[in-house]
């Protein structure tokens, strides 16, 4: 198994802008579904902004999420990972 740290997000998630939209975010997270996405946003697993309709992620609070201890359990649920 490969040890994956910040730095090694940092460098896969470069192309994407400093804040990113839920499609991005989705894109991120290895293509998960959009009511997926929108229970970890809404469930405040992931820190985000919500502005007029949009939710708007930091990149840094992806990459901060992909690290937590959540996202170790719950990425087990889940068909596609990062």
């Amino acid at each position: 198994m490969t040890v994956r740290n910040e730095e090694y997000y940092k460098r896969i998630f470069e192309p994407y802008p400093d804040v990113v939209t839920l499609e991005q975010f989705r894109t991120m997270l290895g293509g998960i579904g959009d009511s997926t996405a929108r229970k970890l946003l809404r469930g405040n697993h992931v820190k985000h902004f919500y502005i007029r309709d949009t939710y708007m992620i930091p990149k840094v609070w992806v990459i901060e999420y992909i690290l937590s201890d959540h996202y170790a359990e719950y990425r087990q649920k889940l068909k596609v990972q990062v």
